[in-house]
């Protein structure tokens, strides 16, 4: 389970070589969401925020600050290709 960053409290990692589409789970005390990169041409066109099955559900907040992180920062960082995701640099 590869770490990405730490902030808020909000772990946020991916696991190798897991399934499409392009995704990072956020883990805040013993809760679990994640975010599904949709990418159309190389370019981030959606982020879809969903649940994971069989994991507590985020708050309300920390599911807030879980997608600032992921729309501002995360995918900045994809755009910019400073990291990459399942072998694929976006």
């Amino acid at each position: 389970m590869p770490k990405l960053f730490e902030y808020l409290g909000i772990t946020i990692f991916f696991w190798s070589d897991e399934h499409e589409p392009i995704h990072v789970h956020g883990r805040y005390q013993g809760s679990e969401i994640k975010a599904e990169f949709i990418v159309v041409d190389g370019i981030i066109k959606e982020i879809l925020f969903k649940n994971v099955y069989g994991k507590k559900r985020f708050e309300s907040e920390r599911r807030k600050d879980f997608e600032f992180l992921t729309r501002k920062i995360l995918s900045r960082l994809l755009k910019n290709g400073l990291i990459i995701l399942c072998g694929k640099k976006i």
